[in-house]
């Protein structure tokens, strides 16, 4: 089977790649594992070293990779060259701190000695989507690396170029050459490497429908997951919030990405009596933002990464102005090539409508008025998702404490849009899935939590 990566811009083919049979499958995954049973006794100095340089490798040729990244996917190149720097700050972030993170913790029971420690637990999986080609990956193979584990790859279909180029920023810094490998291979494949005795474990970034059916395979087989999946972020906008502030965050964070991010700013809830205003300069600011050529520098919104994905943007965009919805900018599909859809924005927005229930990838707004706070926060909530939310208030404590007891969700930022940081803990509740990537805490997902107890 041959599998086609397409410029989302030009429509033109990139590259064609031939899927890996199931017999090269598993043979990656034997040498994977029998590279983990030697890196497994390294120390943290020498995998810090190796570490440090990928972060350097990420760096020197982050234009090379942005280049990758807008053609592969659709990207505009100055995020590209951001997702690199990220890249290798996560890097750097483990270097420093994995040897923390994993020290032994001393217990006192009635051994003369017992305490627990963090041991690798082998080959682990990594199911990973197109939207952030690099730093999806890199925040679970810095950690997983660093922890001695190692890690194959099944990377989304249309980004099989950045799958490569991962692979080899991890040989060229030093790591083992089977340590980290990446399967050319659709997603009908999955099943049978997590079933893979040697495959202990799997992480997946993608879609609920995708966790589910990972988790459901992982589950059958006794194997650790951790997934982060969709999301539909509310952001409360409360009748006290600095507009000219907060409407610049909200369109950033509907705008990252063109849109295409788990945790970009998806629900504007915005309370009556600052509706207006917000709208005005909501669009003011939206239509400011140049759509096209990603390769461009001052382009800020890219295609979709597919026009498959773009159609079922346009229907959701649709339907919901069928059901009463009000669309006060774009929303329709441009003519000429490629997977384009313009910064959009529907207001009234409601309960039933594609806009509210579902997760729309892509750069459309929907916003929505409520009375007063208590119906800003009963909303917010009312979502199958739990990814991030966040609050703009000028009452800094009002909106810690929404953030911090009301708001149903992974993360919850106030008074800023919702981004993840190497040291800070990112993952989501209910149907965005559970587990948590990034901090200490996303590097102990994929360790043998042992009790070692000495008489």
């Amino acid at each position: 089977m041959t599998i086609q990566s397409i410029n989302p811009a030009t429509d033109e083919v990139i590259h064609t790649y031939e899927e890996m049979s199931p017999m090269q499958v598993q043979e990656i995954i034997s040498k994977t594992h029998d590279s983990f049973a030697a890196w497994r006794k390294t120390e943290f100095a020498y995998r810090s070293k190796l570490m440090k340089n990928a972060a350097e490798i990420l760096r020197d040729k982050k234009d090379q990779f942005a280049v990758l990244m807008a053609n592969e996917m659709g990207k505009p190149i100055r995020e590209g060259r951001a997702e690199a720097e990220k890249c290798a700050w996560v890097c750097d972030y483990y270097a420093g701190n994995a040897v923390q993170f994993l020290q032994d913790e001393m217990v006192e029971t009635d051994a003369g000695k017992s305490f627990v420690t963090f041991q690798p637990i082998g080959v682990v999986l990594a199911v990973m989507p197109w939207n952030f080609p690099f730093w999806q990956v890199f925040r679970f193979a810095a950690p997983a690396l660093m922890a001695g584990n190692a890690g194959v790859l099944k990377h989304s279909s249309n980004v099989f170029g950045c799958a490569l180029a991962i692979e080899e920023i991890f040989t060229a810094a030093g790591f083992p050459e089977y340590l980290f490998k990446s399967l050319l291979i659709s997603s009908r494949q999955v099943d049978a490497v997590i079933e893979n005795h040697l495959v202990r474990a799997v992480t997946l970034t993608g879609s609920t429908p995708a966790g589910k059916a990972v988790a459901r395979k992982a589950g059958e087989m006794l194997k650790k997951t951790v997934l982060e999946l969709g999301g539909s972020d509310p952001y409360l906008i409360l009748a006290d919030a600095d507009l000219h502030k907060t409407v610049a965050a909200c369109v950033t964070g509907r705008l990252i990405n063109s849109g295409q991010s788990c945790i970009a700013a998806k629900r504007f809830i915005v309370v009556k009596t600052v509706r207006e205003e917000f709208e005005k300069l909501y669009v003011e600011i939206m239509r400011s933002n140049k759509m096209g050529d990603p390769l461009q520098e001052d382009t800020g919104v890219g295609p979709q990464a597919r026009k498959d994905l773009r159609d079922e943007l346009h229907r959701q965009v649709q339907e919901s102005i069928r059901q009463g919805a009000k669309c006060l900018l774009g929303g329709k599909i441009p003519a000429g090539k490629g997977a384009f859809y313009p910064p959009t924005i529907l207001t009234d927005v409601k309960k039933g409508m594609p806009a509210f229930d579902e997760e729309l990838f892509g750069p459309v707004a929907a916003i929505i008025p409520v009375e007063d706070e208590p119906e800003a926060i009963r909303v917010a909530n009312d979502s199958i998702f739990g990814l991030g939310a966040a609050v703009f208030t000028e009452d800094v404590a009002r909106g810690e404490r929404i953030a911090k007891t009301e708001i149903e969700a992974g993360s919850c930022f106030v008074n800023a849009f919702v981004k993840s940081d190497p040291r800070l803990p990112f993952g989501g509740i209910k149907e965005s899935g559970y587990g948590r990537e990034l901090s200490h805490y996303g590097i102990r997902e994929f360790v043998n939590i042992k009790t070692i107890y000495v008489n």
